[in-house]
């Protein structure tokens, strides 16, 4: 019988995100051509997804579609099937709720990501909960697929009360696909994320009874620790400069691919086949 262990481990690469820039590290991927390179190298290395944040001509972040729609074709050109592209809709402190549904609508993303805290704030009301619902039945109408960013076991808690209500939808596409989601190991705070946080996550996880794929991505030089602890127990894994920029024995890491290198020998050391593409899609149900 197959198990969540046997399941080949996706690694996603997130090479850039909202807010570092150059002045942080000069090969962080900021124009289409080098997101494109990013990506190459992330596939060489045994990526099979990137997490796709996209600027601005001033470098700032930016949900714009059709800067989206050109990083995507650069994308595609330099890696072909061989990567799942998944948009971001962070918010950043710089759009709203409104604004994020907004551009999320307009590009109609295959596989997009939405964190359920900006969407759906505590107390949001009955408009707003309508308002996330009307674009996932969008994005699935069209063929489009999401994964939800979670930011402790409280939010786990949470969408399982919003999906139980019938709020939002219980699979990422209302025709019965995957819902898959992510578990954020700290944010830009001191010290980051520790692979202790997933504890709490999955205890939540299974007494809500989620069966949905799971990710998890860390903050801060534990990361590769934390990505063994998810690959250890079934989960996946997302990696790069989005959250991390140390290689494990604390050097800087040259560039995106050399982190997503080092999951891939924890993989292999645990017994994991990295997927390729055509499985991250299949088990995240996008067709």
């Amino acid at each position: 019988m197959t198990t969540a262990y046997d399941t080949p481990a996706v690694l996603a690469v997130a090479p850039n995100g909202a807010r570092r820039g150059k002045a942080d590290h000069a090969a962080l991927p900021l124009t289409p051509a080098e997101l494109a390179q990013a990506a190459a190298d992330a596939v060489a290395a045994g990526a099979s997804m990137i997490h796709l944040h996209v600027r601005d001509a001033d470098g700032r972040h930016s949900l714009d579609a059709d800067l989206y729609r050109a990083a995507i074709a650069a994308v595609e050109d330099a890696t072909g099937d061989r990567l799942l592209i998944q948009v971001t809709s962070e918010a950043a402190g710089i759009y709203d709720a409104p604004a994020q549904i907004a551009a999320m609508r307009a590009l109609k993303p295959g596989f997009c990501s939405l964190g359920l805290k900006e969407f759906l704030p505590e107390g949001a009301g009955r408009a707003a909960e309508t308002d996330l619902y009307r674009l996932l039945d969008d994005l699935a109408a069209a063929g489009g697929r999401w994964q939800w960013i979670l930011y402790d076991a409280h939010e786990v808690e949470r969408l399982a009360r919003l999906r139980d209500r019938g709020i939002l939808p219980v699979a990422g596409g209302l025709d019965g696909g995957a819902a898959p989601v992510l578990y954020v190991l700290g944010r830009y705070a001191p010290g980051g994320g520790r692979p202790g946080d997933l504890v709490g996550f999955l205890a939540a996880r299974a007494e809500t009874g989620f069966e949905d794929p799971w990710m998890v991505c860390a903050f801060g030089p534990a990361e590769l620790a934390a990505t063994g602890a998810a690959l250890s127990l079934g989960g996946h894994a997302r990696l790069g400069f989005e959250n991390n920029m140390t290689l494990r024995d604390g050097a800087p890491a040259p560039d995106n691919a050399a982190l997503i290198g080092q999951a891939a020998g924890v993989a292999a050391a645990l017994g994991r086949p990295v997927a390729d593409a055509a499985t991250a899609r299949a088990l995240f149900g996008i067709g």
